[in-house]
C-alpha cells in the first residue's frame, strides 16, 4: 500500500452527489460535483503521497458504510475516520458494528453543523460515547472553531485516555492574519498531551491570493504549540482544490517542517498518523501506546501572488 517512508494524507474526501446531495455545498462551487477513487488517484499522481485515510463529511451513518467498503476496494486508502451517532444509547453497539470492518481509524462529528458546537460537546450522551470510544481505543477528530476551544479542553481532560485530533488547525482566522485569540487557545489545548493537531485545510481559509507567508505565523505556532511528534498532514482533498493544487499543499507542509530533523519531518508527513490512527506496522503501534497515546493513554513550487 505504502512504504513507512511515505507521505500519508490523514484528510481526505470523497462524495458522490448522487446518493447525498452535499447541501454544504454552495451551487456553483467548483468542488460541487462527484469526487471518486479515481479523482483521488489522479490527485496524488507525481506526489509523495502514497496512502490516504478517508474522514467523513456529513453526519450519516450510510456514507461511513461506503467509505468503509472503499478502504476494502481502494488501495491507496489506509482506512476510515467515520460517523456514528454519538449522542444514541446505541453507540457502543454502532461503533463496535463499524470497527468489525477492519477499516474503521476513529471517528469524527461535524459539530460545526449543531447549533451549539460546545454544547454538543458538553452532552452527557456525548460525554458517555466519548468514554466509549477511549475504551476501543479509537481516536476521535474535533471539527470545531476557536469559539469552541474551552469545550474541547474540558472534553480532553475529562477524557485523558482518549486520543483528540484537531482537525485544520481548529480553523484559525488567516484570511484576516489574526493570531489572537486562537493562538492562546490552540497552546491551552496542545498541553493536553491526548491532543494532536492536523496541518490541513489552511489554504482554504486563507485570503484567495495567500502566499506562504500568509500561511507560515499559523503553522509555526500549531508547531511550536504541539511539537513535531503531535502533528500530522493532511490535504483536506478536494475542498483544498478550491485553494490551491494537491501538489502546492504536498509543499506547504514540506516546507513547514523543513527545518526539523528527517525523521521528525517524517514523524509530521507521515509516522505520526499511521501510529495514532494505527495503520502502520506492529512497531508503529507499539510506539504509539507507550508514547501514550494509544488505548492507554508536492512537488509543485509554493504559490508567491503579492
Amino acid at each position: 500500500m505504502n512504504s513507512d517512508g511515505a507521505m500519508l494524507d490523514a484528510h481526505v474526501h470523497l462524495w458522490d452527489l448522487g446518493r447525498r446531495a452535499q447541501e454544504w455545498i454552495p451551487a456553483g462551487s467548483p468542488i460541487r460535483r462527484d469526487f471518486g477513487a479515481g479523482d483521488l488517484r489522479a490527485a496524488l499522481a507525481g506526489t509523495p503521497v502514497g496512502a490516504v485515510i478517508l474522514v467523513q463529511v456529513i453526519n450519516d451513518a450510510g456514507e461511513t458504510a461506503d467509505f468503509l467498503e472503499h478502504a476494502r476496494d481502494v488501495d491507496l486508502i489506509a482506512g476510515v475516520v467515520g460517523w456514528a451517532d454519538l449522542a444514541s444509547p446505541r453507540f457502543p453497539d454502532e461503533l463496535a458494528a463499524l470497527a468489525s470492518s477492519g477499516w474503521l481509524l476513529g471517528l469524527r462529528h461535524q459539530a460545526l453543523a449543531e447549533a451549539d458546537p460546545a454544547r454538543w460537546l458538553a452532552d452527557p450522551r456525548v460525554d458517555r460515547s466519548l468514554a466509549a470510544l477511549a475504551e476501543a481505543g479509537l481516536p476521535f477528530d474535533l471539527m470545531i472553531r476557536p469559539a469552541h476551544f474551552r469545550a474541547a479542553l474540558v472534553a480532553a481532560r475529562r477524557h485523558p485516555t482518549l486520543r483528540f485530533v484537531l482537525d485544520h488547525l481548529g480553523k484559525p482566522p488567516i484570511a484576516a492574519g489574526e493570531l489572537e485569540p486562537w493562538a492562546s487557545g490552540l497552546r491551552e489545548l496542545a498541553g493536553e498531551p491526548n491532543v494532536a493537531c492536523k496541518l490541513s485545510g489552511v489554504q482554504s481559509i486563507a485570503a484567495p491570493e495567500w502566499t506562504y507567508a500568509d500561511l507560515a505565523p499559523y503553522l509555526d505556532t500549531a508547531l511550536d504549540a504541539f511539537g513535531p511528534s503531535r502533528l500530522i498532514f493532511g490535504s483536506d482533498w478536494p475542498v483544498s482544490q478550491q485553494a490551491a493544487s494537491y501538489g502546492q499543499v504536498c509543499q506547504v507542509a514540506q516546507t513547514a517542517v523543513a527545518a526539523l530533523s528527517p525523521a521528525e519531518q517524517a514523524a509530521v508527513l507521515g509516522g505520526n498518523a499511521r501510529a495514532l490512527y494505527s495503520t502502520g506496522s506492529p512497531a508503529d503501534v507499539g510506539r504509539a501506546v507507550q508514547s501514550g497515546s494509544g488505548t492507554d493513554r508536492c512537488h509543485e513550487e509554493v504559490r508567491h501572488i503579492s
